[in-house]
C-alpha cells in the first residue's frame, strides 16, 4: 500500500519559525507510528499475542494522548484561525482539516475497541482491525499531506514576524516527546 508522505526537506526556520519545525517534527513522529502499527497488524502476534497486544495498545494510546490532545489544538487554536484571515482562499481546507480534528477521537476510540475485539474474540476480528488501521492510517497521512503541502506554505508567504513570535510562543511550551519535546 502506497501512502503520501508529508514533505521531507523541512521549511527553514528563518523563513517560518520554529513552530514549523516543530509542526513538521509532530507530523514526522506520527507518520513513523502510524506506519509501525501496520507493520504490526502485518506482523501479527506471532507466539506472543500479550506483548504484540500491549505494544500496539501503547501505539494507539501514542496517538491518542499526543497528537488528539496537544497537537492538534494547537493547529485548530492558532493556526488554522491565522491562516483563514491571510488565506482565505483555503477556507474550504481548513474546514476539512477542523472536521478531520474534530472526527480524530472518535476514529481512535473505534480503532481502539477493533483491537480490543481482536484481542478477546479472537482472530475472526483481525482483519477487522487491519482494515480500519489501514483506512486510519491513510485518513491521518492524507491530513498532514494538505497541511504541509497547502497551509505551512500559505503561513510561511504570509506571516509577518510577529505572527510567526506568537505561533513560536503558543507551540513551543509542550511538545511531543518522541518529536524531540517535552511536557
Amino acid at each position: 500500500m502506497q501512502h503520501r508522505q508529508p514533505i521531507q526537506t523541512p521549511l527553514p526556520l528563518s523563513v517560518g519559525g520554529a513552530c514549523i519545525r516543530t509542526l513538521q517534527d509532530e507530523h514526522a513522529a506520527l507518520a513513523s507510528m502510524l506506519k509501525s502499527v501496520l507493520l504490526m497488524v502485518e506482523r501479527g502476534p506471532g507466539d506472543e499475542p500479550e506483548r504484540f497486544f500491549d505494544v500496539v495498545r501503547a501505539m494507539l494510546f501514542y496517538v491518542d494522548e499526543f497528537p488528539e490532545k496537544l497537537h492538534h489544538p494547537k493547529e485548530s487554536n492558532f493556526l488554522f484561525p491565522k491562516v483563514a484571515q491571510l488565506a482565505p482562499e483555503l477556507l474550504s481546507t481548513l474546514e476539512k482539516l477542523e472536521h478531520d480534528h474534530l472526527q480524530g477521537e472518535r476514529l481512535i476510540r473505534a480503532l481502539q475497541h477493533h483491537l480490543v475485539a481482536w484481542e478477546m474474540i479472537g482472530d475472526s476480528r483481525r482483519d477487522h482491525f487491519a482494515d480500519a488501521a489501514r483506512q486510519y492510517v491513510a485518513f491521518y497521512l492524507e491530513h498532514m499531506r494538505l497541511e504541509e503541502t497547502l497551509v505551512l506554505p500559505a503561513a510561511t508567504a504570509r506571516f509577518t514576524p510577529e505572527d510567526w513570535r506568537e505561533l513560536d510562543s503558543a507551540f513551543g511550551p509542550t511538545r511531543d516527546p518522541f518529536a524531540g519535546g517535552s511536557l
